[in-house]
């Protein structure tokens, strides 16, 4: 039988992987997947520009913190602490320098990309700031950025799925808000611990990507990512930038927002004088540049997202799949979990496919014996499948932002498969093993 949603999802992903712009990818499985449900244009049209609201404030956080990280980089001490390294592997020319180098680096992207959510929850600010000055590091070992992609995919997934702290506390609250909306209400100390055998998916996944992409892989030196001009850092600039960045964790901290702390942060260079406004407003408008397509891009999620809902073909689907599978439980929860896969790659956010999925797996779950620690599993690792790999999550935007910046770094190629091959199947493998034992 004819899914609205599936079309749309596996419509949109096909386009993208036709190198097709994914934000041209989502208009147009968002209108597929309306018109196959009955909708017509003006409804589809209508319900994509009232959900695109909801996307408003993360998206103009995103290009805030773009233009806050073009300063940062402006000020040269990235830069100028990169080619420091690289004049070391240059000192020394042995093979053992440059591994020493590169273990170095994946453990440093491993935890700051980890601390974006949950010690200093600034998610894929971060990404801006740390990588396009290292890209020429990148290029001077050979590194393969998909192995970064990796890297970054683990710390920006994983926490939130295991730690109920920083952004996995709102997600952990969410599956509790979900289960009680379902007529099911669990204890917030349950899901870690329903979440440890799940979790250990993305481990596995962790190791054999930075295995499998270990060899390395050429890129052209451009110009413009590589700027070995910058010798000296001058005190006060140096005091500027660490107090900007203090600012903006601060203020993060204790308003909530994203965009404040942004703006504090980008309000202490421009109150400093260090450089003139002309070209502080240069750099900035840059870096909004640089961060505003994902803006753009979870802004068409969500319109997609609304339409999805709109349909009403997500618990027609369940419910058609649960009458032809019966009570088979080992197929039930596989298909289950890749419903929500389905529903995760397409609008590109595990924290909103909870709700949508809650209320109709729960009850499924139940109807199949499942243990309530077992239906934690299976809601938790069903809302996270996608978000690795999905070409409209920040998770996959992030990473492709930062590594793109020389047009070497395609988004789909070489963000979302490896991300999708590397996280999403061993989730399913540790996702099945723990709803069937807990």
């Amino acid at each position: 039988m004819i899914n609205a949603v599936v079309i749309a999802v596996v419509l949109m992903i096909v386009l993208c992987l036709c190198r097709l712009n994914v934000v041209i990818s989502l208009f147009i499985g968002a209108l597929v997947g309306g018109l196959i449900s009955g909708m017509n244009i003006t409804e589809i049209v209508s319900v994509f520009g009232k959900n695109i609201v909801d996307g408003a404030e993360v998206a103009l956080s995103y290009a805030l913190l773009g233009g806050f990280a073009a300063l940062i980089s402006y000020s040269g001490i990235t830069d100028y602490l990169v080619n420091k390294i690289i004049d070391g592997i240059h000192a020394e020319n042995s093979k053992m320098s440059r591994v020493k180098v590169k273990i170095i680096i994946i453990v440093a992207l491993l935890a700051i990309s980890i601390m974006s959510q949950n010690l200093i929850p600034v998610h894929i600010a971060f990404i801006p700031i740390v990588i396009p000055p290292l890209i020429s590091l990148f290029n001077e070992l050979n590194i393969d950025r998909r192995q970064i992609a990796i890297i970054i995919g683990f710390g920006l997934c994983f926490p939130y799925v295991l730690m109920p702290f920083g952004f996995g506390q709102i997600f952990h609250q969410i599956i509790q808000s979900g289960f009680s909306k379902a007529d099911h209400p669990i204890e917030m100390g349950m899901i870690w611990k329903s979440m440890l055998i799940p979790s250990l998916g993305y481990i596995v996944g962790l190791i054999a990507g930075i295995y499998y992409y270990r060899k390395p892989r050429k890129y052209i030196q451009r110009d413009e990512v590589k700027d070995t001009t910058q010798t000296e850092i001058k005190p006060y600039i140096l005091i500027v930038t660490v107090v900007s960045i203090i600012a903006t964790f601060l203020v993060q901290l204790f308003t909530d927002s994203m965009i404040f702390g942004a703006l504090a942060g980008v309000l202490v260079f421009f109150i400093s004088r260090a450089y003139k406004w002309t070209e502080l407003d240069k750099k900035f408008v840059e870096g909004i540049q640089i961060m505003s397509f994902i803006g753009v891009v979870i802004l068409s999620a969500n319109g997609f997202a609304g339409v999805m809902n709109e349909t009403g073909d997500i618990a027609k689907l369940v419910s058609d799949i649960s009458g032809v599978i019966g009570d088979n439980k080992l197929v039930s929860i596989i298909v289950m979990y890749l419903i929500g896969l389905v529903v995760t790659l397409g609008i590109g956010s595990s924290f909103a496919t909870i709700p949508i999925i809650a209320t109709l797996f729960v009850p499924l779950g139940e109807s199949l014996g499942l243990s309530t620690m077992a239906l934690i599993a299976l809601i938790g690792t069903a809302s996270a499948l996608g978000d690795s790999g999905s070409p409209a999550s920040d998770s996959t935007l992030g990473p492709t932002a930062g590594l793109d910046v020389d047009g070497q770094h395609d988004h789909i190629r070489d963000t979302c498969i490896p991300n999708f091959m590397f996280y999403n199947i061993p989730l399913i493998i540790f996702g099945t093993i723990a709803a069937m034992v807990l």
